[in-house]
């Protein structure tokens, strides 16, 4: 069956985006954004937002963006047992593999030890939203959009689930990149590819 992006987001250092349409213009002449100050634009309401590390921030608020609008969120009338979500890092959770490690000199963090996986980005989003598909957690230098079509593909048609979100989240004290797509079966919209992804991660 065809699958169609139709909603995506793209959020960096200088702006925050969704289907092409500018929504926020960030002030920062260099130098990430921090996601608070995002959370706190949005007028969001999710104390546990405020525990979380840095990668999980910006996925949790990426996925926020994407999938929340005026008319409810993008998957209301879905099967949540059959949404799916990939999404891709280059650090994963970097900084805080770090600031746990160093926490071994003393005694060890359990509040850290906790964001030490790059896949529990996914856990946050899925206890959110309630998601209960198929998920993974890949790593890559790049933002590798043929890997993700494979895995989004077999998903979507082998593997029983109806939509899916994905993208790329790669966050550090000094990065924030945050591409997000909205995938489904038989809707309008763009035509998922590698390349549509790639055109979009690159606008």
């Amino acid at each position: 069956m065809n699958l169609a992006i139709s909603h995506w987001t793209h959020i960096n250092n200088e702006l925050a985006h969704r289907n092409n349409v500018p929504v926020l213009t960030f002030d920062q002449p260099s130098g990430p954004v921090d996601p608070a100050l995002f959370y706190q634009q949005q007028q969001y309401n999710y104390l546990k937002f405020f525990k979380m590390d840095i990668l999980c921030k910006w996925a949790w608020l990426g996925a926020e963006f994407l999938l929340s609008s005026e008319q409810g969120f993008l998957y209301e009338g879905l099967d949540k047992t059959k949404v799916a979500v990939v999404l891709m890092t280059s650090h994963g959770c970097l900084d805080v593999d770090k600031k746990y490690l160093q926490s071994l000199a003393t005694i060890p963090s359990p509040a850290l030890f906790v964001y030490t996986l790059p896949n529990i980005m996914l856990g946050e989003i899925c206890i959110r939203h309630g998601f209960k598909g198929e998920q993974l957690c890949l790593v890559s230098d790049t933002f590798d959009t043929g890997e993700l079509q494979f895995w989004v593909n077999d998903l979507l048609n082998n593997r029983g689930m109806d939509a899916c979100l994905c993208g790329w989240v790669d966050a550090t004290a000094n990065v924030n990149d945050v591409c997000m797509f909205w995938i489904e079966k038989g809707k309008q919209g763009i035509e998922f590819s590698a390349a549509a992804m790639q055109e979009i991660y690159k606008r």
